[in-house]
């Protein structure tokens, strides 16, 4: 496969065309960013572990019943993926309390929601990527009723998926973000990467609040041993018997 031109740069990815319109190459980077791009950095070997572990999470998802947009793992750092228009929303499913959630609503950091929590953002830099309400997200004409239902019910099920599946590797999933997107025949599939830098993720076996952070919040607050943390993560998916 031919990859050709660069078709758009984002913060921690960056896509190419190929000889084929229907398949795109994804690379995947090592910068880091957090607060909206307000803190910019590096993670060593971020790409290659991400690349790795949103690879193995699609196979799974795809095993469970959800389409998505991976085709297969090339390289270290890159993706083979069909081509989508990304609807811009971001999906935010929580299952336990946590950042903007705390400091929103007052719930102390860890507090176990009675049931996961499905959240729409409006995927725009510019605006700081706020949270949307339904009526609003109508509004704005981001996505139809029929669509808004669909990604509700598609990011259960992957909440469901995905926290068996973490459960197994001794890993609670606090949170994480979605995106989606329109393929040729019009069927909304996972897009983006599912990642220590889309998910919030803890380690079961670690109590103390700031050693169990397996995910990009070391980055966010200067926690340390980042690198070590998504390392951990990765071997921790592969090894995994689901």
């Amino acid at each position: 496969m031919i990859v050709r031109q660069k078709l758009y740069e984002g913060k921690a990815k960056i896509l190419y065309a190929t000889d084929d319109p229907e398949v795109l190459l994804t690379y995947f980077k090592d910068d880091a960013t957090a607060f909206n791009a307000q803190k910019r950095g590096s993670i060593e070997g971020k790409g290659a572990i991400n690349c790795a572990i949103s690879s193995h999470l699609f196979r799974v998802l795809e095993a469970g019943g959800i389409p998505t947009h991976f085709v297969a793992q090339v390289s270290t750092n890159e993706m083979q993926v069909r081509a989508v228009k990304i609807v811009p929303l971001e999906v935010v499913v929580r299952n336990i309390a946590a950042g903007s959630l705390c400091r929103e609503t007052g719930l102390p950091i860890g507090t176990v929601l009675p049931k996961p929590l499905v959240e729409f953002y409006y995927k725009n830099d510019s605006l700081g990527d706020p949270l949307l309400t339904r009526d609003r997200l109508f509004l704005l004409e981001l996505a139809t009723p029929k669509q808004v239902d669909h990604l509700q019910t598609l990011a259960l099920r992957i909440n469901d998926i995905l926290t068996a599946f973490f459960q197994d590797c001794g890993i609670t999933l606090v949170d994480f973000k979605l995106e989606f997107g329109i393929d040729r025949n019009g069927q909304l599939i996972l897009a983006d990467e599912i990642s220590p830098d889309t998910c919030r993720l803890w380690n079961q076996t670690e109590d103390d609040p700031t050693k169990r952070v397996l995910d990009k919040d070391r980055f966010r607050h200067d926690l340390g041993n980042v690198e070590a943390a998504y390392q951990q993560v990765l071997e921790r998916v592969l090894n995994s018997k689901l």
